[in-house]
């Protein structure tokens, strides 16, 4: 079992064995928040949430895309990206899922500990235990549709098969 050294909540700290969670404890390498860079299409964005943001503009507004690939934190650049909504190409929510498995993956190839974590995180299942997104993570009610989670998951099980 794996002795976890932080806890979000008292929930967390009695359901330790059901779930790995990286909101902002030990395993926070895994969210895209995380100070690790990331180069896409050479280009260096500081987090994955900047990649991931100005994924939304690459084809409809490359300014835009440029300007949150420049924003001085993760939280800015998911602002810059919300403020410019209506810039957001629309055929993103069709590619995003795996826009963000790609982005995760080069994450893994260019930050050998973010792997290292992740393989630490052995049999458990992983969620993003963010209370405010039910696509991404669990959410509040703990029953949102994790795809965050399942695709560490699933790169986690390709990993250790190879």
């Amino acid at each position: 079992m794996i002795e976890l050294k932080q806890y979000r909540d008292k929930w967390i700290a009695e359901k330790l064995d059901d779930f790995i969670g990286f909101y902002t404890r030990e395993f926070f390498c895994l969210d895209n928040f995380s100070a690790f860079g990331i180069r896409y299409k050479r280009k260096y964005y500081a987090t994955v949430e900047h990649a991931y943001q100005a994924g939304k503009f690459f084809v409809t507004d490359p300014e835009t895309a440029e300007n949150v690939r420049a924003a001085t934190s993760a939280h800015h650049a998911k602002n810059i990206s919300r403020e410019n909504k209506e810039k957001w190409d629309p055929k993103f929510d069709e590619y995003k899922v795996e826009f963000m498995e790609k982005l995760l993956r080069l994450k893994l190839e260019q930050h050998p500990f973010v792997k290292r974590k992740l393989l630490e995180t052995g049999d458990y299942p992983i969620c993003e235990d963010s209370p405010g997104d039910t696509f991404w993570g669990i959410g509040r009610e703990r029953d949102g549709q994790n795809m965050m989670g399942k695709l560490w998951m699933k790169i986690r099980s390709e990993i250790r098969e190879s």
